[in-house]
């Protein structure tokens, strides 16, 4: 009689409608034909960006399945309407393009939140935001998008979907494809294929960072920020987009960090560093420091870090990091 009634407790455990194994199994299939379906939107929208086509064969080694599997992806898209298949091209319909745009706009909201809040590295956030990725709502990327300042780009520079499913424009190209001199702003650093994306930042170079070309063999690339040579591979440079310096940029070249400012001298606020996002920079703002604000150096830290500043009346403290971010000119004003 034992062996019966574990029998039955054995279904139950397993067969249970609602907690049951069998249920979890479905919600953990549903969700990954999910996030299969909404990596197929994504491939072929980045195919289309690219002014080219999703192909089955494409399909089949972006989500590394079978053709068998990949045949029947597409029949399924097609039936719910996502995709029209026409020859060997695969077409985004416009309810396709519109998913589409909803995942990318989650993929790289959360990339911005895993660089500004969470602090992770950012060789690391690619995995995680398309873990995260696939289970929003619109409401909820709202919610997260205004939480995060509604930034515009995302750390590797590629624009971010706005809610309406439109994708801003972006003027860039990669560095060694540029022709003429002087200096640029790195706009966009492609993290595919990761080994040239870890090289990049091994070197040093990041988001925002102003250099100029000064060597291009076809050995080598040569480029420097002022301070610094940075010496890749023609291939690992390629992944580097750049747009050219506008004259907020030029004004840029001749101030300092907030963090270098003298003790006891004034600073007028230029701007904040384009690495400044999302919940980092609506702090900022909120904290008073604006373009134009001046700010004075008041305490120090027998440690050096953090360093108190005086904005608009309030004693603020900042560590070295966050001051590095705000460029500044000195001024000649009395202190208040």
């Amino acid at each position: 009689m034992i062996w019966i009634w574990l029998i039955a407790a054995t279904l139950i455990v397993v067969l249970t409608p609602r907690f049951g194994l069998l249920a979890f199994y479905k919600v953990w299939k549903s969700a990954k034909e999910r996030e299969q379906l909404e990596d197929a939107l994504k491939h072929l929208l980045d195919r289309e960006q690219q002014g080219r086509h999703a192909s089955p064969e494409s399909l089949a080694g972006t989500l590394n399945l079978s053709r068998a599997k990949v045949t029947r992806l597409i029949s399924d898209m097609e039936a719910q309407g996502l995709l029209e298949t026409r020859g060997t091209q695969l077409h985004l319909t416009a309810e396709g393009e519109r998913w589409a745009m909803h995942v990318v706009r989650a993929h790289r909201l959360w990339e911005r939140y895993l660089v500004d809040e969470a602090r992770m590295p950012l060789n690391k956030i690619h995995g995680e935001a398309h873990r995260r990725e696939h289970s929003f709502t619109d409401a909820q990327l709202d919610e997260l998008d205004a939480a995060l300042g509604h930034p515009t780009r995302d750390p590797h520079g590629d624009p971010i979907p706005t809610r309406e499913g439109k994708m801003p424009s972006v003027e860039r190209m990669p560095i060694t494809a540029r022709q003429a001199e002087g200096p640029v702003r790195i706009v966009h650093i492609e993290d595919e294929p990761a080994i040239a994306y870890e090289q990049i930042l091994a070197a040093g170079l990041r988001l925002g960072q102003v250099i100029r070309m000064i060597e291009k063999t076809p050995q080598r690339v040569v480029l420097s920020d002022g301070e610094a040579e940075y010496r890749l591979a023609p291939a690992v440079a390629a992944n580097i987009e750049v747009e050219p310096l506008p004259e907020s940029e030029i004004a840029k070249a001749n101030a300092i960090s907030l963090a270098d400012l003298p003790d006891n001298q004034p600073g007028e606020i230029l701007q904040l560093d384009d690495a400044v996002q999302g919940f980092t920079r609506r702090r900022f703002l909120d904290l008073g420091l604006t373009p134009g604000a001046i700010v004075y150096p008041e305490l120090g830290n027998f440690f050096g870090d953090p360093r108190a500043y005086r904005v608009r009346g309030t004693l603020i403290a900042l560590r070295k990091d966050q001051a590095s971010q705000i460029w500044v000119k000195e001024v000649h004003t009395e202190t208040p």
